[in-house]
Order: C-alpha cells, then sequence, then structure tokens
C-alpha cells in the first residue's frame, strides 16, 4: 500500500507489498509522487519489480567517477576520455539521480550542446553517456533502470573530410613545406613528413618504439592499434630516410606525445597562415580548415593515385572496409589524363 508525505524537499512516495522490501522516493510535486507509487504497486502485482534503490541514490557525477575508474581504463583511448567526463561532470545534469534522468533531458542536453559544438563532438559524449547506463544496468546491479539515451535520437554524423593538402613543389603555396619552416619544434617536421609517407595515425607515430622498425625489410609492426588489429607499414624510401636519420636515445622514436602535436600544429598553422595574409596572400583556402589528420588523409589519397586497389591500401592504412576507404578516392582529375589519352 503507498503513502505520500510531505517532507522540506518535497513530497516522499512509500511503497509497502507483501514480498518485496519498502521502497520510497522523493518528487518535487505530490502529482509526481502518486504517479511513481502506482506504478511501482503495478509492478509488484504483477511480479516484475525491480529495486531501483541504488539507481535512486547514486548521481550521475558519482556514477561518472566509478566508471572512470572501472571502465575508462580498459579503453584505448582513455586519456581522451577523462577530459569528455571532466565535460560531463561540469554540466548540471550530473547533479542528477540516474534515475531521474530522462529522455526528454537527454533530448534538451543534445539540443543545447549543438549550439556550441558539432556533432561529432554530440554524439561522443552521448555515446558515453549510454555506454554508462549500459553498464550501470549489466555489471553494477541497477537492473531496474533504464537508459535515457536510448529514447532519443542521436545528431547526424558529418560527412567525412575531403581536403586535399597543397604540395605543388614549384608554388608558394605548398602547406606541407609551410608548416614545417614555420615551427621551430625540432620533432614537428619529422613527424609531420612520416605522416605523408606513411599514412599512420597521429598516436601510432608518436608512440613508435625502435624495436617496432625494421629497417632492413622496410615495415613498421603496429600491434596496438584504435580498431584493435595489428598491421604491417611498409616504407617508402623517404620513410626509411626520415626514421634513419633519428637520435636512437631512447625506446621511442619521439618523446612529445598526440595532444601536444595537435596543439603545436594548430598554433604553427594558425600563425603560418596569419603571416601569408599579412605578406598579401590572397588565396582564401591556403592553411585554412587543415587539421593534423588531413595528412593521413593524403598520404591515403595518395596509393590510390599510385594505383594501389582497395585491398591493398586498405592494408597500409588499417581500414577495414571500402565505405570506410571510399572518402579517400577524391584522385585529382590529372591523374586521369594520362589513362583517358
Amino acid at each position: 500500500m503507498a503513502s505520500i508525505t510531505r517532507r522540506k524537499s518535497g513530497f516522499q512516495a512509500q511503497v509497502r507489498h507483501k514480498g518485496y522490501p519498502t521502497t520510497s522516493k522523493i518528487f518535487p510535486t505530490k502529482k509526481e509522487a502518486l504517479v511513481w507509487a502506482r506504478y511501482i504497486e503495478s509492478e509488484m502485482d504483477r511480479g516484475i519489480f525491480i529495486s531501483r534503490k541504488e539507481a535512486d541514490s547514486t548521481t550521475l557525477a558519482e556514477a561518472l567517477e566509478r566508471y572512470r575508474l572501472e571502465i575508462t581504463p580498459k579503453k584505448k583511448g582513455a586519456d581522451r576520455e577523462h577530459y569528455k567526463i571532466n565535460s560531463w561532470l561540469s554540466r548540471p545534469l550530473a547533479k542528477h539521480f540516474l534515475s531521474n534522468i530522462r529522455g526528454v533531458d537527454v533530448a534538451k542536453y543534445r539540443d543545447a550542446r549543438l549550439k556550441v559544438a558539432s556533432a561529432a563532438t554530440v554524439r561522443i559524449e552521448l555515446a558515453l553517456l549510454s555506454h554508462l547506463y549500459t553498464i550501470a544496468i549489466k555489471e553494477w546491479g541497477m537492473e531496474g533502470l533504464s537508459n535515457p539515451v536510448s529514447l532519443v535520437c542521436f545528431p547526424k554524423p558529418p560527412k567525412g573530410r575531403s581536403r586535399r593538402v597543397s604540395v605543388e613543389p614549384t608554388s608558394k603555396l605548398n602547406e606541407i613545406e609551410t608548416l614545417i619552416s614555420s615551427t621551430k619544434s625540432k620533432e614537428l617536421p619529422t613527424i609531420i613528413r612520416l605522416a605523408i609517407e606513411t599514412a599512420m595515425r597521429l598516436g601510432e607515430i608518436v608512440s613508435l618504439k625502435w624495436s617496432q622498425v625494421d629497417i632492413e625489410h622496410r615495415l613498421v609492426s603496429l600491434s596496438d592499434t584504435k580498431n584493435g588489429t595489428s598491421r604491417f607499414v611498409p616504407l617508402t624510401s623517404k620513410a626509411i630516410e626520415i626514421i634513419s636519420s633519428l637520435p636512437k636515445t631512447n625506446e621511442r622514436l619521439f618523446s612529445i606525445n598526440s595532444k601536444s602535436v595537435t596543439l603545436t600544429f594548430i598554433r604553427v598553422r594558425n600563425a603560418a597562415r596569419k603571416k601569408y595574409e599579412s605578406s598579401g596572400g590572397t588565396d582564401p583556402n591556403f592553411l585554412k580548415d587543415i587539421h593534423f589528420h588531413d595528412l593521413r588523409h593524403e598520404a591515403i589519397t595518395r596509393l590510390f593515385e599510385k594505383g594501389f586497389n582497395v585491398m591493398e591500401v586498405g592494408s597500409i592504412s588499417g581500414h577495414k572496409t571500402l565505405q570506410m576507404l571510399q572518402r579517400y578516392t577524391h584522385l585529382r582529375a590529372e591523374n586521369f589524363l594520362e589513362r583517358l589519352g
């Protein structure tokens, strides 16, 4: 039998039913308390009630911290996920109990974030929240909890980038060489050149160890990749030259980490663009909207332009499906002229 009691913080609904522990919850209004009590009684009558006590007393912030300790360390992108969790912790929704967060709350969060963040960023944030609820339900004993993220639509994923990097050797609009000549970093120029020559991801490059490099057979062995599969990356003559020029003073080829490379790349790009404009440059696209990952895109596109097929390119780049590689086939028109006649 249910009872509603006025409390300082709202209205407490309490349900007593034979065969079940006493269950209670506080609501802002008496109407909400009554609706909840009837719902719980109905579940008990039908024998399908599952206690939500832990979910009712655990805030999203508390769950996020537990997730950070137990789940995040097992992921490849653990470092990046710490920042995502911190972002969630700064939101008002983090103060709510897990069981009180509804689909409409998540939808409001999504819409508000889309005004200041990209669709890709919001999708990642929602995916993290959804997985947290899945873990809470399956592994933390909160079987009676429902996942509110499953009730909302994710933003449409953005179209894949198709930015080509300007590398005309006889032109002043050579973005690669401009970036390299504009930085004082000792390692960034080498990392940029290696990215163009190998089509490797930034994380794969900066974490390279000498034990993974086989100069004699011109191969790099990657065992811990983004998609979880190992692969061998063949090295061009230029790549061999670049790697051979590096000092073998440490276990790793580079001392800098991915985040530092990304921040340095952005800073150098912006400074180089500003210098280009102040010197009278008029090309609106030069050094605009270029990211480090575009170097991998450029390298993969060049492999297609050299005549490698999808299977061959995939084995080098680590992509598993044709769909993942389709956006890299925006080849320069002049490469078709010889075959067209």
